[in-house]
């Protein structure tokens, strides 16, 4: 399955640390990629470029085989956008806004627009400049989902939502992915990134740390782990053996680590492992134990702390 989405050495350099630096990925058609990343990490400077509202320093976006920037509006076209912050045009009401989004678009059937409209109980005829943030964001997901794109890039696409909305939404980017749709969203809600994407992107401080493909994740379930020991005397002892045991594990990868916290380690690492580690424990009075499924937030938290404690 080929990349509909490209992007090599993604550059834009703001000065002071900030922007984005080096980035490459691909996306394939018919996926939904997830981006995720602290405030200030570059999400939404990426998803602009992929728009061509910006010109990169360095490297470049294709999308459909077009160039972000110097075809920024064949692309435009082709593309269904969220905004990381929505700002309506003043044209009155949310009928008015969405007849002039139709025109653009050139639709002629409006069943589809009318059937997300119901489903995201929205009133059209308010103006759009006294609705909530909320009804705001339900109307930017309409404006971006109404003519049914090959290609949706969305900025926080759950803004503002409740979570009945959210799950709408999700169950709306599901619909678009099961009909060959290819989907790009940030989000830090991270419910959103489980239930529907295929690949996710971690990044801080406006660098990639790591991408993680929904396969890999869901074949190899893992479980965090948290061993609480009696005294420093028996912690001392066992440290050296917990670090052999990570040691000769290179599958666990920077899926397992150790925190040193009250006498306790806490690790997380593949279930297939745990009758190894409840051996290894054996020997040592353990006087708490305790266990949580290792989710894709726990997983990019970890990943987080080894960056910071680089």
């Amino acid at each position: 399955m080929e990349n509909i989405i490209e992007v090599k050495n993604l550059t834009k350099d703001y000065g002071h640390g900030r922007g984005i630096f080096d980035f490459s990925f691909g996306v394939k058609q018919g996926s939904v990629f997830g981006l995720v990343g602290t405030n200030g990490s570059g999400k939404t400077t990426t998803i602009r470029h992929m728009m061509g509202f910006i010109k990169s320093d360095k490297g470049s976006v294709a999308i459909h085989g077009l160039d972000a920037w110097k075809d920024a509006a064949k692309i435009k076209k082709m593309v269904g956008y969220i905004p990381g912050q929505i700002d309506f045009p003043d044209v009155g009401t949310g009928t008015a806004f969405l007849k002039i989004q139709a025109d653009m678009l050139g639709m002629k059937d409006f069943s589809y627009m009318n059937d997300l409209i119901d489903r995201f109980k929205i009133d059209i005829t308010a103006p759009l400049k006294r609705m909530s943030k909320g009804m705001k964001q339900k109307m930017g997901i309409v404006a971006a989902f109404m003519a049914q794109p090959d290609i949706y890039l969305l900025d926080e696409p759950s803004t503002g939502l409740d979570p009945l909305m959210r799950d709408t939404l999700i169950e709306l980017i599901l619909e678009q992915k099961a009909q060959g749709k290819t989907i790009f969203l940030s989000s830090h809600i991270f419910k959103e990134l489980e239930d529907t994407c295929d690949s996710v992107l971690f990044i801080h401080d406006g660098r990639m740390v790591d991408i993680t493909d929904r396969s890999l994740y869901e074949a190899d379930p893992r479980e965090t782990y948290t061993f609480t020991l009696a005294d420093e005397e028996e912690y001392i002892l066992c440290r050296d053996k917990v670090q052999e045991f990570i040691d000769g594990h290179p599958e666990a990868g920077i899926q397992c680590w150790r925190r040193h916290r009250h006498h306790s380690f806490t690790l997380n690492l593949p279930v297939a492992l745990l009758n190894e580690l409840f051996s290894l424990f054996a020997r040592y009075t353990v006087t708490a134990l305790g266990s949580e499924p290792f989710t894709l937030e726990k997983y990019y938290t970890t990943i987080i702390e080894n960056v910071e404690d680089k």
